[in-house]
Parts: C-alpha cells; sequence; structure tokens
C-alpha cells in the first residue's frame, strides 16, 4: 500500500540530567493524548504517543491497529515507516500520528464503518520497532467511536 502515515511532528527532546534508568535498548511508548474520542466524517483524529530510547534508533517501524468491538471487518492493521534522522543516545520525544475520516484531507485514510448500520466502537493499538529489531510494549488507545456518514 502507498500510502504511508504521516507522522506529522517527530519532535526530539534529549532529556539532559535525566537518569540512565529512564532509558533502555527496548524503545519504550505512553499514550500522551488522543483527539478527538468520537469522530465523524471530514474529521482528523491526532494520536500523540511518547517514546524513549537509549540508543536514539526508533526510525525504523510503527504499527497501527483498530480494533473494533462491533464490527471485525472494519479492523485492520498496518506498519508504517518512521521517517530518518540522526539518532541521539538518551533520546526521548513525541510522535504524532494522524488519520483523516471521510473525504481526502491529506492523511492517511480510515474507512467508514463496515457493519450497517452501526458506527464502529473501536480501540487503537500502537507498537514500535527500532533499527537493532527491538520492538516496543503495545498502547492501547481509550474507546473511540467512528460514527457511520
Amino acid at each position: 500500500m502507498k500510502a504511508k502515515i504521516l507522522i506529522v511532528g517527530l519532535i526530539t527532546v534529549i532529556a539532559a540530567g535525566c537518569s540512565k534508568d529512564q532509558f533502555s535498548s527496548t524503545p519504550h511508548i505512553s499514550l500522551k493524548s488522543v483527539s478527538p474520542l468520537v469522530l465523524s466524517a471530514n474529521q482528523v483524529i491526532t494520536f500523540d504517543i511518547n517514546f524513549t530510547d537509549a540508543e536514539g534508533d526508533v526510525q525504523d517501524t510503527i504499527w497501527v491497529q483498530k480494533v473494533t468491538s462491533n464490527c471485525t471487518a472494519s479492523n485492520f492493521t498496518q506498519a508504517y515507516k518512521i521517517p530518518s534522522f540522526t539518532p541521539t543516545k538518551d533520546l526521548s520525544g513525541v510522535f504524532q500520528v494522524t488519520f483523516a475520516y471521510g473525504i481526502n484531507l491529506g492523511y492517511p485514510p480510515i474507512k467508514e464503518p463496515q457493519c450497517n448500520p452501526k458506527n464502529d466502537t473501536c480501540v487503537f493499538k500502537f507498537w514500535m520497532q527500532d533499527v537493532a529489531k527491538h520492538k516496543s510494549d503495545t498502547i492501547t488507545t481509550p474507546t473511540i467511536v467512528l460514527i457511520k456518514r
């Protein structure tokens, strides 16, 4: 699939003065925020994901999985390339991942709910892999509702 995830911002903040036990070779991710939690047609949804990595080599792959509780036909799992940059030791920052629901809004699309006449009640799961093939933990969003048009 040619569509690539648009990681709107890869904000890197080098944590000066942080203790080494906050960083490990295995990347760590956590959900900072998601907005909105109810998504109507022609809107975008943005996930802000905190990350840390001791080697700073997080520019490999991030996976996104949509898990719908009421319509498995709406589920998907997709891998996206994280843009390359110069790694630094003890790297922390935020990935911003954005999807569009509806018209072409310049972001990868989320399909309309596939089961009639239901909205999608779902969660999104994220995990990543660094250049050394270390896989992060998996994070899960709060429940999100996609309103069927």
